[in-house]
């Protein structure tokens, strides 16, 4: 653990300018510590933004109760991490080593302060993000689990955790649990764990919202950074991770700006930071499950039926994986069935053999990606060839690795195993065949996710969600419902690209401001 000094050290690489250190002092009250003194606490608030004015603060592993070794932070250096933003609890225990003093501002307060002081609130967010890598990246959290490669309930909050770049780490025995602290978490679920970092509803939002964001990937995320950078009340909700289906995405090397390739879910976590810059909230895991038009706006009704209003709704639900057909494959779901290819999903790839189904980018780099670990990777395409809408680069290299095996005309026709997944039968053009493998992925044909849309909207035939001179609107992502707009993979003609998402995320937060900004009546679509 002594990387964590090491990277404490140079995280704050230099010291606020001594007008930028006013200006906290000016909105912060002081404080002193006496040596053993906790300054904050694993599982309390980041209600505060702490400064050390003089003196030491160490981190205390939340095993031992003892110091971590050199792990500290001192004079002109801050606490926090990127919960700080949204109001999330702290991961691990900070002390006095000796006798300190801290300037401690409100994190109301020292949220307006970064807004106004662009260069005060860029420094933050670099230590922050630089600090939720490492701690990422490191394990480092009071957060462990253990049996995720045993129990599919535990698996999926492994998974949401890393999807979503929450730290946690695993514990190489033990039953299948969660603890936080050292505290065993009851009905362990990925809500609960994203409580514990301010990503609920817990708090309400003061006033009414200008717009919901429903779905968190490359457009939705877009959306959230242009709303917030204009101005706007907004709140995005999405039910499982940032990035949707981008998210799972291990190297996106098309992408404006990324010459060595970016993961999707890198990506799209750039883009949540910038949007809690500018005061965008995000919950999750949520689902919204209908939508209803108010005289005043919309209401979205949750999955547990809390209610949330707004003035303007812009529906980014993407698209969704379908099932296979196969008996069996609920029972293995998270126990050898998987829908995304992540470091957490490819160790189960370890030394064996990976089937995917699919034929399209999301199955092509899921092959690449799983072929560094697999002893070998096969690709199942029911028709006759790769779809013609893959890139170019993505059918060169699957051709150039010896790893990877592409059958034509395959489909799965069965699943075996006793409790988890230990072998897939698949019918092809020569008869059948078995591998004896622990990870099946299947990335085939998406729906769009519009059901919750309550038949407010004009959808194709298809499912997906009609705008623009489809439905006669002025804007281009506009739907037949004024004030309720949409972008992404879920509009009807859209280019099913990660760049053309987030620049429809982009474009449309301009017609969203119009509409909430023109008069009461005219926002209704009544005449006048």
């Amino acid at each position: 653990m002594e990387s964590i000094g090491g990277d404490l050290a140079t995280m704050t690489p230099r010291p606020f300018s001594a007008e930028h250190h006013e200006a906290i002092r000016a909105i912060g009250v002081e404080r002193e510590y006496r040596p053993g003194d906790v300054v904050q606490e694993i599982g309390e608030p980041l209600d505060r933004f702490v400064l050390i004015e003089s003196g030491e603060v160490v981190i205390i592993d939340p095993d031992t109760g003892e110091p971590y070794q050199d792990a500290s932070l001192r004079t002109g250096q801050f606490m926090g991490e990127l919960a700080f933003l949204n109001g999330g609890s702290m991961t691990l225990t900070m002390q006095a080593a000796e006798t300190t003093r801290t300037i401690e501002v409100p994190r109301p307060a020292m949220l307006r302060l970064m807004s106004d002081v662009p260069e005060i609130g860029d420094h933050i967010l670099t230590v922050f993000a630089a600090r939720r890598r490492s701690l990422f990246e490191g394990g480092d959290s009071s957060i462990v689990i253990s049996g995720a490669d045993r129990d599919p309930k535990i698996g999926r909050i492994a998974s949401f955790l890393n999807r979503n770049r929450l730290p946690f780490r695993e514990a190489a025995n033990g039953a299948p649990g969660v603890t936080i602290a050292g505290k065993p978490l009851e009905d362990p679920n990925p809500r609960a764990i994203a409580r514990h970092f301010g990503l609920d509803l817990d708090r309400k939002h003061d006033g009414e919202l200008d717009l919901i964001i429903v779905g968190a990937g490359p457009a939705g995320v877009a959306a959230a950074v242009y709303a917030g950078s204009e101005g706007l009340s907004a709140l995005v909700i999405e039910d499982n991770a940032i990035g949707g289906q981008a998210g799972t995405s291990s190297r996106i090397e098309n992408y404006m700006g990324f010459p060595t390739g970016i993961s999707g879910a890198d990506l799209t976590f750039r883009g949540q930071i910038q949007a809690m810059k500018f005061g965008t909230c995000f919950a999750m895991p949520r689902r919204v499950e209908r939508l209803e038009q108010r005289d005043n706006g919309f209401c979205v009704t949750l999955e547990d039926g809390e209610q949330l209003c707004s003035r303007s709704v812009l529906v980014a639900t993407g698209v969704q994986y379908r099932r296979l057909p196969i008996p069996r494959l609920e029972e293995f779901e998270g126990m050898g069935v998987y829908y995304a290819a992540t470091e957490m999903e490819a160790r189960f790839c370890a030394a064996t053999e990976a089937i995917i189904v699919g034929g399209g980018n999301s199955a092509d780099q899921a092959a690449m990606y799983l072929s560094r670990v697999a002893s070998k990777v096969h690709l199942l395409v029911r028709g006759s060839g790769l779809a013609e809408t893959m890139s170019a680069y993505l059918r060169e290299r699957l051709d150039a690795d010896p790893k990877i095996e592409i059958h034509t005309g395959s489909a799965v026709s069965r699943l075996d195993g006793d409790g988890a997944l230990e072998a897939v039968t698949v019918l092809g053009p020569d008869g059948e065949w078995t591998s004896q493998c622990r990870a099946l992925f299947i990335m085939i044909g998406a729906a769009p996710n519009t059901r919750w849309l309550s038949d407010l909207v004009e959808l194709d035939r298809h499912g997906f969600v009609k705008t623009g001179i489809e439905v006669g609107a002025s804007s281009g992502f506009a739907t037949s419902l004024p004030g309720v707009f949409a972008v992404g993979d879920v509009r009807s003609g859209s280019v099913k690209r990660v760049a053309s998402s987030v620049g429809e995320g982009s474009v449309v937060v301009s017609a969203i401001w119009s509409h909430v900004n023109q008069p009461p009546h005219a926002a209704l679509g009544i005449g006048g």
